[in-house]
C-alpha cells in the first residue's frame, strides 16, 4: 500500500429510475477519477430508491445476481477503465425468496474480489428491511486490494461495535459505511459513531449517506458523507448535507502505524475475558 490512499465517496439523489441513477453514479465516479481518487465507494443500494419505509414485494424486482448481473458487470469495467478500486452495494438476489443487502469489492484492474452482505437488520418504523433481506452470511471479509486492505460495514451495522473490531482484527486499514438514514431518525449519531469506530479500531472509515427526497414518504437523507481517520477526525469536511457531492480525500496510511504505536489497543485488547459478549 503506498503512504498515501486518495479515496472517494459519492453521495447522489434519487434520479427516478434506475437506468439514469446508475449513470448519474457513474458519471460522478468518473469526476473522483479525474481527480486521482484511487478507491470509491457508493451508498446504500445505490441503484434504487431506499425502498425499504414500506413493504412492498414489487421492489423484489430490483434485485440482481451478484456478480453476473448488469449492475456488477458494469462496476468491473468502470474499475478497469478509471483505474480504481470500486465498492458497489446493492440489492442481491440469490434465488427466488432470497435476497441480502449486499457491497460488492472490485479491484482496481476490475477483477471481482468478493461481497459483503449486511450483517444486521433492522425491522422498525421506516426501515422495514426484513421484509427483503435475509441476515448476511459472509463473516467480516477484508479484501485485498489495489490500496490495500478494505472492509465493508453497511448501515445498522455500524451501531454494532463487533464488527467494527473484526474488520479491524482481520487486517482492514480502510472500511466503508456505505448507508441511508433519514435527518430525523439518527442525525445525531452520525457524527459521533463512526469517528468513535475509527478511534477504537485505528483505521480510516468512510461514511457514506444518501441525499434528498425520494418517491416515497418520509425520505429526507441529509448526505454529509465524510471520512474520519484513526484519530476520530472529519477528514477536510463532511459533504453537503443537500447536494450531490463527490468526496475525494487524502487518507495518510502512516497515520495508522503512528496511532497504533501510541494508542495500543490491540495489544491492550482482553479477549479472554469477553466471553460475555459472545452470549
Amino acid at each position: 500500500m503506498s503512504d498515501v490512499v486518495r479515496a472517494a465517496l459519492v453521495q447522489c439523489a434519487w434520479t427516478g429510475d434506475k437506468e439514469s441513477m446508475v449513470d448519474k453514479n457513474v458519471e460522478m465516479a468518473r469526476q473522483a477519477a479525474e481527480q486521482g481518487a484511487q478507491v470509491l465507494c457508493f451508498q446504500e443500494i445505490f441503484t434504487t430508491p431506499y425502498f425499504c419505509n414500506v413493504q412492498d414485494s414489487k421492489y423484489l424486482d430490483e434485485a440482481e445476481a451478484v456478480p453476473t448481473g448488469p449492475t456488477v458487470q458494469r462496476m468491473m469495467g468502470l474499475a478497469k477503465e478509471t483505474g480504481m478500486v470500486i465498492v458497489a452495494p446493492l440489492f442481491e438476489k440469490v434465488d427466488a425468496g432470497t435476497y441480502y443487502n449486499t457491497a460488492a469489492v472490485i479491484d482496481a484492474d476490475g477483477s471481482f474480489l468478493g461481497i459483503y452482505r449486511k450483517t444486521h437488520i433492522p425491522q422498525v418504523e421506516g426501515f422495514w428491511e426484513k421484509f427483503y433481506f435475509k441476515p448476511g452470511n459472509t463473516g467480516w471479509p477484508v479484501f485485498d486490494t489495489a490500496v490495500g486492505r478494505v472492509g465493508v460495514y453497511i448501515c445498522y451495522d455500524r451501531h454494532f461495535p463487533e464488527g467494527w473490531r473484526a474488520l479491524g482484527l482481520q487486517g482492514a486499514k480502510i472500511v466503508f459505511n456505505p448507508s441511508a438514514t433519514t435527518r430525523g431518525h439518527s442525525k445525531y449519531l452520525w457524527e459521533l459513531e463512526q469517528p468513535a469506530a475509527a478511534v477504537a479500531n485505528e483505521y480510516f472509515v468512510g461514511a457514506i449517506n444518501r441525499v434528498g427526497s425520494e418517491d416515497l414518504v418520509g425520505t429526507d437523507y441529509y448526505g454529509s458523507s465524510y471520512f474520519a481517520s484513526p484519530r476520530g477526525q472529519i477528514i477536510g469536511g463532511t459533504a453537503s448535507d443537500t447536494d450531490d457531492e463527490v468526496v475525494v480525500r487524502d487518507l495518510d496510511m502512516g497515520l495508522i502505524e503512528e496511532v497504533r504505536r501510541h494508542w495500543a489497543f490491540y495489544r491492550d485488547r482482553r479477549p479472554e475475558v469477553y466471553d460475555v459478549v459472545s452470549t
